[in-house]
């Protein structure tokens, strides 16, 4: 792929931030965007590396409309040799194909997609934060950008690579979250695009979350929408219990998102030699086994916190706490070797690294 570069002039150069100012996450973008089109009988064309700004959309655009979008989440780390990281890209490729399928959008080349990425992240080096813990956030996303209205999947699509720097997910780090069982709403349904990372999914946990977080909770837990009872996901993240000595977690039933991490965690916890399970978990189940001693920890795993410590859920009223609301032994050891492995301080067993030249 011949990648056109036009270079932001210094004067139109973005204010980076300090050293040492708290990052928060996606509030700083980089200088640069990769921008590239699709048109039915055409395929992908024009790729290029222009000056971070403003898209150009027709107010009919069928995005704006029927919400034919996808998107991706991943992250470039600056190790501690000094070279730039990528952790396991080629998976986050093969899940934007796969969102791809299933809203109707144009499958990329994954090899395109990640040299787009490597292009991108070698020009904006300098956005990368190089304290332990921060990282450049990398969004890949694709619209419909045909102009027309009508139900029907686009003829034009726009794919796009914004970038910036982030810290820590969640204001306080690592500490434990608490999280509200939500019985009200529901995230995905059985045949819907629960599996697949599209605007419309997050868009229809907002109402949930915004409640959640005005009673003092970090996150929302998802239920099954069929019978309310399974445990499905958090809103960022995949989720794990530790129940008896075995590592558990929903299994992927086209409803959960297919997470990287959470397929690192799965990884490395059989490497480990501890008993995993990938089943159904009933709620009533987690706070039985919370409520006698069996639950010994819960946590999240996504790209953005990595490994988010649970230390409490609430349901109907009720709050059980999660090993006494501290971080887990596991989740500590599993947010090491990931993080460990991502900054280059720990070997590549998996070869999940690729490095930026």
């Amino acid at each position: 792929m011949d990648i056109r570069v036009a270079k932001a002039p210094p004067e139109a150069l973005r204010e980076k931030p300090r050293s040492g100012e708290k990052l928060g996450f996606g509030n700083h973008f980089s200088d640069h965007m990769f921008l590239m089109e699709y048109t039915q009988g055409r395929g992908w064309h024009d790729p290029r590396i222009v000056p971070y700004g403003p898209l150009h959309l027709s107010p009919s655009a069928m995005v704006l409309h029927y919400g034919q979008e996808i998107f991706e989440g991943l992250k470039a780390y600056f190790a501690t040799d000094g070279s730039i990281c990528l952790f396991r890209p080629e998976k986050n490729a093969q899940r934007l194909n796969r969102s791809a399928a299933r809203m109707c959008l144009p499958e990329l080349p994954v090899e395109d997609h990640l040299q787009a990425i490597r292009e991108l992240v070698r020009i904006d080096r300098e956005w990368i934060p190089r304290e332990k813990g921060a990282s450049l956030y990398i969004r890949p996303t694709m619209i419909a950008v045909e102009e027309g209205l009508g139900v029907r999947p686009s003829a034009k699509c726009l794919f796009f690579i914004i970038t910036g720097p982030v810290g820590a997910y969640y204001a306080r780090g690592f500490d434990p979250v608490r999280i509200l069982v939500e019985e009200t709403y529901v995230r995905a349904a059985p045949g819907g695009t629960g599996e697949a990372k599209t605007g419309g999914n997050y868009a229809a946990s907002l109402l949930a979350a915004r409640k959640a977080k005005e009673r003092g909770f970090d996150q929302v837990l998802w239920l099954d929408a069929v019978h309310r009872r399974f445990v499905e996901e958090v809103g960022t993240m995949n989720i794990f219990f530790v129940l008896g000595g075995e590592l558990v977690t929903p299994p992927l039933s086209g409803s959960i998102l297919p997470g990287v991490t959470r397929d690192s965690v799965l990884t490395l916890a059989r490497e480990w030699k501890i008993p995993v399970a990938e089943r159904p978990v009933g709620i009533e189940e987690i706070l039985d086994a919370a409520r006698n001693g069996t639950l010994s920890e819960a946590f999240g795993s996504g790209t953005a916190a990595v490994i988010s410590p649970v230390g409490a859920f609430s349901f109907r009223g009720k709050e059980v706490v999660v090993n006494g609301g501290k971080t887990g032994d596991l989740s500590l050891r599993l947010f090491r070797e990931i993080t460990g492995i991502q900054y280059g301080e720990i070997p590549d067993r998996h070869a999940w690294i690729h490095r930026v030249e």
